[in-house]
């Protein structure tokens, strides 16, 4: 197919990793690897970047879709030699990856993160330039420096340059320090059917029971088809691990140190409820703070006229603070 060089136009396409698994349990880690989705832009440049997007609880890879190929697009200007490979992975027991088996537990921060690792390494890729994480996949982002700098994923592993953590409290997260939505949430679906008659009745069930229409339309939106009735895309209670893990973990060890050479972006959203003024007080002390030419650094970003859900509340906004400082392969 002829290609117009002087117009950039995307390729975008899916490639899903065949979650049929063949061989003994034994071999079960190495082949069950991630679902994912790859975005770039073309024409093809003679060097490439790649980040790696991760969605939060409950979500998908395709949640982030619109998001990265509205990035890849700003970031691919005529004059850069770097075209950019955006990777929107679905996590441990969310979307494609819900169906892959072998993706052993316990289905916690640590795995979650190492997940990515085995998706590099089963691939051949090169390790990701960026590490881009929303909510929950903001600290299997930290999770993943964290056990890269710790020589977890061997000597071929190679930090990021660059770690976005979008609107992800890096602490522990105390249920009192928002209104419990999510714990609500997740408290109905656990007392809710595996299966349901249709997206139209679980939405309907979800606003008689006080919450928001966006909010029901949204989690019906992760329903898919199971015979005559819609079931899960999500392995619930695989998701439910997952998020107490997420309350458990604290990385602002890593914030406070972080590896040689990394840059840690924290983009906090203006209207978002999960930030107390003790830790917003915390990040803007470590933004602050002058390494000397050692160690990596730390920045803190504001997201207005947002709340949690960042890339659907403000995503010109969120462009605009990530596209001007985003770093690339030298």
């Amino acid at each position: 197919m002829a290609r117009n060089v002087n117009k950039q136009k995307f390729l975008f396409f899916s490639r899903f990793l065949n979650p049929s698994i063949v061989g003994s349990n034994r071999n079960c880690r190495s082949l069950g690897t991630l679902a994912y989705e790859e975005i770039r832009v073309t024409p093809e440049k003679p060097k490439e970047s790649t980040a790696f997007v991760l969605h939060g609880l409950l979500g998908s890879g395709r949640n982030w879709r619109t998001f990265s190929r509205s990035l890849a697009s700003k970031l691919a200007s005529p004059s850069s030699s770097v075209g950019w490979r955006m990777v929107a992975v679905d996590l441990r027991n969310h979307g494609k990856s819900a169906e892959v088996k072998c993706l052993d537990p316990p289905h916690d921060m640590v795995n979650a993160a190492r997940d990515l690792a085995n998706l590099v390494k089963s691939r051949g890729w090169a390790w990701p330039d960026v590490v881009i994480g929303h909510s929950m996949g903001g600290k299997v982002a930290l999770q993943f420096v964290e056990s890269c700098a710790r020589g977890d994923y061997g000597e071929s592993a190679a930090l990021p340059r660059q770690l976005w953590v979008l609107d992800s409290v890096p602490g522990e997260v105390c249920p009192r320090a928002s209104d419990g939505e999510v714990e609500k949430v997740l408290q109905t679906l656990q007392c809710l059917p595996s299966s349901v008659p249709s997206r139209k009745w679980l939405v309907d069930h979800m606003i008689k029971l006080g919450f928001s229409k966006s909010l029901s339309e949204w989690i019906g939106s992760n329903l898919k088809k199971a015979g005559g009735s819609e079931t899960w895309a999500f392995n619930l209670q695989g998701a439910v691990e997952m998020f107490s893990s997420y309350r458990e973990k604290s990385f602002w060890s890593l914030l406070e140190h972080p590896p040689e050479g990394l840059q840690i972006a924290i983009v906090r959203a203006e209207n978002s409820d999960r930030w107390s003024p003790d830790v917003v007080q915390r990040l803007e002390t470590l933004a602050m703070k002058k390494r000397n030419g050692s160690g990596g650094i730390v920045s803190v970003h504001v997201l207005p006229n947002s709340g949690h859900w960042v890339h659907v509340d403000n995503p010109r906004g969120l462009l605009e603070i990530m596209a001007p400082n985003i770093v690339c392969s030298s």
